[in-house]
This record gives C-alpha cells, structure tokens and sequence, in this order.
C-alpha cells in the first residue's frame, strides 16, 4: 500500500510556476509510485480564510484512512498546526513537514487574528512523532525568525536553516526527500 501525504499549499495563485506548484511537482517527481500525494487546491487561496480552509480540511480528513504524512507549505503549514490543535483527526500522523510557515501573532507584521495558535495550542495536538521544520535565509516572504518560533515550540523538531531556496522552493528540497522516506 502506498504511504499517503497530505500537501497544504501556500496562499497566492497556484498556477503553472506559482505559490505551491513547483514544489507539488517536485514531489510528485521525486517521490515516485512509493506515495500517493495528495494536494488538493484549498478554497479561495488568493484571499484565504482560516473558516475556509478548516471545512475543506475536516473534508480531506474524514476521507482519509491508515497513517498519513502532513506536509505544509508557508501558510498551508500555519493552517495544518491550528485545525491540528482545535480538531480530532481520524488516521495517525506519522511526520510534520512545515516549509517556510509563518507564525502568526508573533511578530508585529504577522497579526492575522483567524491564523493565530493559542497559547499551549501544542498540548492540543495529536501524537505526532516527528517534526519537521524548513525555512531559507534568503525568504523574502516569510522571514527566517518564524522558523525559531516553531522550534522554540517544538524542541524535538528537526530543524533545517537553507541557504539560498527563497520561500517558494521551485528547485525542490533534497532534505525534504530524504526525510520523507526516513
């Protein structure tokens, strides 16, 4: 059986070479036959809403069986933690992947009160027994301080500082890869 990831994406246009895209096909590419990715577009991605994006989450959810892979991708990533501390989910979670996530509420550019962890969200959250966390030096987007948050939260998480990838990874993460199939 194949193993099964969940893909978050991004906000923004996710068309051909935008947002989430090229990171999705990288996957896709690298993973092969072993996984079955599963990225679905999330409602309205240009002009997210957290209430949106949960339904379609709970949606994806109640459909999936077996033990799943989460990966999400800047504020797919943000999205996955906050529906993981409010909500049950009915397979277990075998890794987290957040790549580039904000964290909202922290900083004073990044206040999106419907984005926003409580505080402790992390003892609502499932059993997940790895962790982890990716961002570049170089994102324009998202800065790198948002990654020392989550760690600051997660110090089991295996965190991983890139050099030169931005925040949209179109070149793909070869840690990311390996990772998934350890």
């Amino acid at each position: 059986m194949k193993k099964q990831i969940l893909f978050v994406h991004s906000a923004g246009a996710q068309g051909l070479h935008q947002g989430s895209r090229d990171l999705i096909e990288y996957l896709l590419d690298q993973l092969g036959d072993t996984y079955h990715l599963i990225s679905p577009m999330m409602p309205k991605p240009e002009n997210p809403e957290y209430a949106r994006w949960k339904n379609e989450l709970t949606n994806i959810f109640s459909h999936l069986e077996g033990e799943i892979i989460l990966i999400g991708h800047s504020l797919g990533g943000s999205v996955l933690l906050k529906y993981l501390s409010e909500m049950e989910v009915k397979p277990a979670i075998s890794s987290l992947f957040l790549i580039a996530s904000p964290y909202w509420g922290k900083d004073d550019d990044w206040q999106a009160e419907e984005f926003t962890l409580t505080e402790n969200f992390t003892s609502n959250l499932p059993y997940i027994p790895n962790i982890y966390l990716y961002h570049s030096k170089d994102d324009k987007v998202v800065p790198v301080t948002h990654i020392h948050h989550y760690a600051n939260e997660f110090p089991q998480a295996i965190t991983r500082v890139l050099e030169r990838e931005g925040h949209y990874f179109s070149d793909g993460i070869p840690d990311l890869i390996t990772d998934i199939k350890e």
